[in-house]
């Protein structure tokens, strides 16, 4: 046996060589990684990189298209034309500025003139037509902004009465599309049960005639409800409503 082994002494500095020969070793690598590495690109930088890519494209573009010069001889023309410009009525009653002219003129229309409510319901279609299933489902996208105050399954809540089992519901085709682009204040009956909450219904005229048409099938075919589907030429023939006051139960076709 080797008479060294047993040296206290011998095994002491061979402890601390490999000991420090470890932290030298470890001091490289760490080096090598701190001063090697890249930073890792998050998904916000990676998206950031493109629009900053197809932001110089544009600006570019621009430039090649638009020179300065052609900017300073268009602005004059343009401030000329736009100063002699004339306002002209709006095409949309939703555009409407409150208080203004327009909108006084609006408000003092009979509130349940109902114009053409009679033709309209003469375009429903027979009882038991199935609605198409595309129209469905579009509808049941647009329900989710419904359901914020009459619930996920029409079941009614704090600020809205049900639309599961309503008799307004599955009653006359215009009644529903008036009272979506005109709204609707209490107080108003539903399956016996009477309601008048604080604040009626808000107009939801900024949808398209495809899209209240397909929100109304839904409803009128959902929650336990039969009833045959809303057309969006039906829709179209009451754009005319939107702007006017909110209607009372008493300015609708008792269903």
């Amino acid at each position: 046996m080797d008479p060294t082994r047993d040296n206290p002494i011998l095994r002491f500095t061979a402890f601390w060589w490999a000991l420090g020969t470890f932290f030298a070793i470890a001091v490289v690598i760490a080096a090598i990684y701190l001063f090697d590495r890249q930073p890792a690109e998050t998904p916000e930088e990676a998206a950031a990189e493109a629009r900053y890519k197809i932001r110089e494209q544009v600006d570019q573009a621009q430039k090649d298209a638009l020179a300065a010069a052609d900017f300073a001889t268009a602005i004059p023309a343009m401030a000329k034309q736009l100063a002699a410009s004339k306002p002209v009525a709006v095409e949309k009653p939703e555009q409407v500025v409150p208080g203004s002219p327009t909108a006084e003129k609006l408000a003092a229309e009979p509130a349940d003139s109902g114009a053409g409510a009679t033709d309209v319901d003469a375009l429903t279609p027979a009882a038991g037509t199935a609605p198409d299933a595309a129209v469905m489902e579009l509808g049941k996208t647009q329900f989710l902004t419904c359901a914020a105050c009459h619930g996920q399954n029409g079941e009614g809540g704090p600020i809205a009465p049900p639309l599961a089992g309503s008799e307004w519901v599955a009653g006359p085709v215009s009644n529903l599309i008036r009272i979506q682009l005109r709204g609707l204040e209490g107080p108003l009956t539903v399956a016996g049960k009477d309601y008048n909450f604080a604040a009626g219904m808000t107009p939801l005229a900024f949808q398209t005639d495809e899209q209240i048409a397909a929100v109304l099938t839904y409803v009128r075919n959902s929650f336990g409800n039969s009833a045959p589907p809303v057309l969006p030429e039906q829709v179209k023939m009451l754009r005319s409503e939107v702007g006017k006051p909110m209607l009372k139960a008493d300015d609708l076709i008792k269903p």
